[in-house]
């Protein structure tokens, strides 16, 4: 499993862009893990997937209301990721209202997760692979801080937790 001091696994990830701007075409597109957290600090946030209860009503509605307290931290971009694709992130994003604070981030054959160590077996219930719910702050493509939960638990990957954590790091 991915621990503090590790570098976060290379591989491409993909997100779902609504508007078409510079480098980036409507639609889902991919980006390379390490170029996107080279020379900044990310918050990282994973979960098991969209529109699931917990993840919708309380881990993304948190990191989003703490946006200009994570940048006060100096966190450069907050990351949700999740094992779905990137159009379910894309609608996903929408009904939360993430534009401009949270890029969704789909990992949708589960590589950067089963890389990492953090895989959540849903298989026996049908719901394949999934992400374990953890947070970590990521510098410059190294983990700074990690918090995985327990199955089933929202006590520490959530937004008060990380964003107490890139203060200290601030510190």
């Amino acid at each position: 499993m991915l621990k503090i001091g590790d570098r976060i696994p290379v591989c491409n990830l993909q997100e779902f862009i609504e508007v078409e701007g510079e480098g980036c075409s409507l639609g889902p597109n991919q980006f390379a893990t390490d170029k996107a957290t080279a020379g900044k600090t990310i918050a990282i946030f994973a979960l098991p997937g969209a529109f699931t209860p917990t993840c919708s009503a309380q881990h993304v509605p948190g990191f989003k209301a703490a946006f200009d307290e994570f940048k006060a931290a100096g966190v450069d971009e907050i990351w949700c990721l999740s094992v779905n694709d990137a159009y379910v992130m894309g609608a996903w994003a929408r009904d939360q209202g993430t534009a401009g604070k949270i890029r969704m981030i789909a990992d949708g054959s589960a590589t950067f997760t089963q890389a990492a160590g953090l895989v959540f077996d849903l298989q026996a219930h049908g719901f394949g692979l999934r992400s374990q719910r953890y947070s970590m702050l990521v510098v410059d493509g190294v983990v700074k801080t990690l918090n995985v939960e327990a199955p089933g638990q929202f006590e520490v990957s959530d937004a008060v937790t990380l964003l107490a954590q890139a203060k200290a790091l601030r510190a």
